[in-house]
């Protein structure tokens, strides 16, 4: 992020364009995909990097904001490119869409996460933690602002 600061991974100044704002996750995740030589892998091989390193990267930004849509389709365009394996010249049939391999393997995906979904969940579980817990320091600064 060229001029702005991180704490945590998190932005510490917010501006009007969210697609700025939020782009090096999506930065950090192409650059994460294009270190791996997809040739390599297999086809479970790849399915373990992107569930255990792609989708855990913008994992706590979404637990704390909404990413914006672009910017999830960014990141999710680009795990389907890996998990095919299209090279430059070469793209490769498609035999199911992404959204049908992001169901669970019991409905016939294999189990990678929609980050849409995911994003709205980790919000949620917010939510609901100040509710369960309105004693608690978050609870407490929302009810004074708001």
């Amino acid at each position: 992020m060229e001029g702005h600061d991180l704490y945590l991974g998190l932005p510490t100044s917010f501006m009007c364009n969210k697609h700025i704002q939020f782009g090096y996750i999506r930065d950090r995740v192409l650059k994460k995909l294009q270190g791996w030589k997809e040739k390599l892998f297999s086809q479970g091989g790849k399915e373990i990097l992107i569930k255990a390193v792609i989708h855990a990267i913008p994992t706590y930004a979404m637990s704390c904001f909404l990413i914006p849509d672009c910017i999830i389709k960014d990141i999710e365009a680009a795990c389907a490119r890996f998990w095919r394996g299209t090279i430059v010249d070469h793209k490769r049939v498609h035999w199911r869409k992404w959204k049908d391999l992001c169901k669970a393997k019991s409905l016939g995906g294999l189990g990678f996460r929609d980050l849409t979904i995911f994003n709205q969940a980790m919000l949620g579980k917010q939510v609901w933690r100040m509710i369960t817990r309105p004693d608690s320091f978050v609870a407490r600064i929302f009810k004074m602002k708001y």
